[in-house]
This record gives structure tokens, C-alpha cells and sequence, in this order.
């Protein structure tokens, strides 16, 4: 490998890095409240939620696809976490793992045994899980408020000033570096993302490898929003509405390409800690609304596109 592909390469997978600590340091330099620890505990709490479900798009973009559903997925799992909170811890965890699993399990059945386009696929899912939402909360009129005291400490218990979300993030996150780095299945995964019919003509289980990934989105969604939930004492029923675009946002900023076949964990989390701190900055600024966060993350989203073509066409020339 050349010294230009190392360079290349090196900027398209650790770029959101490198740019999250020359955020953090110029942050730090101008705002004397930024790098204060409840600060940085407020942008890493906030991001969690987050960084949870772009774990699991992080497999689905690799694999070449696309999940549109996780923004409803992340609603509907709040709303019945907060219901099956009635019955207990274990009710408030199974019953939204379990209806958003059946909904990843559908979509990736669809998507692997008919060869729709997942974009098509997910954006029905999309549709249908907030409908189905809606169904269950009386168009949204009712909310489920959380009533199990170990349920809602999931959410908001603490310890180092950190809330558990956060460590049960990193828990995600490394086992996710662990799947797909050193398994098969991750393998399976970069394989597909890179070329699906010279991985087929290989032997590797495509259709089931697919069918694993979007499964594995839905699920970390609802996840997200059970856990959410358990935070808001609540299912909230307004929550989730363009999510999945900050997701994708997130794992594309973190060098991984939409095209599929590359891409990882660590970039990821860097992705959705740096539109974290892009927001935080709005905040220290002041006089900014929020709504000029999404402006800078569409333009920096913008950027990191043709930062990545430029990088693949410069490995491409060497």
C-alpha cells in the first residue's frame, strides 16, 4: 500500500475523529463552560439513545442497505416499554425487543428472499410501525407513563456521574467491534456490502446474513427507545421523527460508506458524538436556534460525502 492510500484511507475511517477532538479542543478554547464535566456528561448522555441505534445501522449501511424504520422502531419501543412497565422489569424490556424485532425480522425477510430495494422495504416499515404506534397510544392522545421503579432506574440511574444508558452503550459498542471485526458474520457483512454476487458465488449466506442485520437495527431501536423511556418516566409519542436521518448522518460522518463494504464501530461513535458536540456548541453560542444544528449537520454531512468519493477515487489512482 502507498504512502497517498494510507493517507486516504486513514482520513476516511478515523476523519470524524480528528475532527470531534479539534471540535472539543476549539470548544474548550473558546467557551470556558464547554469543557466542564456536566457539559460533557450532558452531550455523552444525550448521545447514547443515539449512538445505540447507529450501532445497528452501521451494520445494515455495510451490508450495502439502508433502514429507514429506526425512528419509529425507537417510538414504538418506548411506548410499550412504558405499557409493559405494569407488569414489571422484565415485561418493559421483552414486550418492545420482541415487537420490534418481528417488524426487523419481516423487513429483512422481504428485503433478502424478494430482492426489494431496503429503502422501499424500510420506509413502508417506517409508515406502518407509526401507525401501528398511533393505534396503540389513541392517535397519540394517550401516554403510558412508566410505573416500575427498577424499570425507570434502568434510565436514570447513575454511577460517576453517568447514567446507565451510557455504560450499557459501551457494552454495545465494543461487542459490536468484537462482531464484526473478528466473526464471520462480520465478514459475511463487509462481503456483501462490497460485492453480493462475488460473496454469493463464495458460499456466504447472504439472504440469512441480511436478514440478521436488519434484525439486529430493529432490535437496538427498540432498545434505545425502551431505555428512553425508562429516562422520561414515559412513552412518549412525539419522540423519533426524523431520527433515522441523524442516524445515517451519524454513521456516514463516521467513515462509513453508503455504498456498503466499509466502514466500523469507532467511526460511528466519533459520528455521533461529534453532531453531540456540534449541538453543544449552537448551545454556548447563544444566540443560534436549534434548528441551525441540522443546518450544520447537513452541510457537514454534505462535506464528508464528497470527502469519501474523493478519498475512493484517490485509492483507486494508486
Amino acid at each position: 500500500m502507498t504512502s497517498r492510500e494510507q493517507v486516504s484511507r486513514t482520513l476516511q475511517q478515523h476523519g470524524a475523529l480528528m475532527v470531534l477532538a479539534l471540535l472539543v479542543l476549539v470548544g474548550s478554547l473558546a467557551f470556558d463552560s464547554f469543557s466542564r464535566f456536566d457539559n460533557a456528561a450532558s452531550v455523552v448522555v444525550s448521545s447514547s439513545f443515539l449512538a445505540i441505534i447507529a450501532i445497528g445501522m452501521t451494520f445494515v449501511i455495510i451490508s450495502g442497505g439502508i433502514d429507514l424504520s429506526v425512528g419509529s422502531l425507537f417510538v414504538l419501543g418506548g411506548v410499550l416499554a412504558a405499557y409493559g412497565s405494569q407488569y414489571g422489569l422484565l415485561v418493559a424490556l421483552v414486550l418492545p425487543l420482541a415487537a420490534c424485532g418481528l417488524v426487523g425480522l419481516l423487513q429483512g425477510v422481504i428485503i433478502a428472499r424478494t430482492g426489494m430495494a431496503p429503502f422501499i422495504v424500510t420506509l413502508a416499515g417506517l409508515l406502518g410501525v407509526r401507525g401501528l404506534m398511533l393505534a396503540l397510544s389513541d392517535e397519540g392522545a394517550t401516554t403510558y407513563l412508566v410505573k416500575d421503579p427498577a424499570f425507570a432506574a434502568l434510565g436514570q440511574g447513575q454511577i460517576l456521574g453517568l447514567t446507565y444508558p451510557v455504560y450499557i452503550t459501551i457494552g454495545l459498542a465494543l461487542a459490536a467491534m468484537v462482531l464484526l471485526q473478528r466473526t464471520g458474520f462480520g465478514q459475511n457483512v463487509y462481503a456483501i456490502g462490497g460485492n453480493q454476487q462475488a460473496a454469493a458465488l463464495m458460499g456466504v449466506p447472504v439472504a440469512s446474513t441480511k436478514i440478521r442485520v436488519y434484525v439486529m437495527s430493529a432490535l437496538l431501536a427498540g432498545l434505545a427507545g425502551a431505555l428512553n423511556a425508562a429516562r422520561l418516566s414515559s412513552g412518549v409519542t412525539i419522540l423519533g421523527i426524523g431520527l433515522e436521518l441523524d442516524v445515517i448522518a451519524a454513521v456516514v460522518i463516521g467513515g462509513t460508506l453508503l455504498t456498503g463494504g466499509a466502514g466500523g464501530i469507532t467511526g460511528t461513535v466519533a459520528g455521533v458524538l461529534l453532531l453531540g458536540v456540534i449541538q453543544s456548541l449552537i448551545n454556548q453560542v447563544g444566540n443560534l436556534t436549534s434548528a441551525f444544528q441540522q443546518v450544520v449537520s447537513g452541510l457537514f454531512l454534505a462535506l464528508v460525502v464528497v470527502a469519501q468519493r474523493l478519498l475512493s477515487k484517490a485509492q483507486r489512482l494508486s
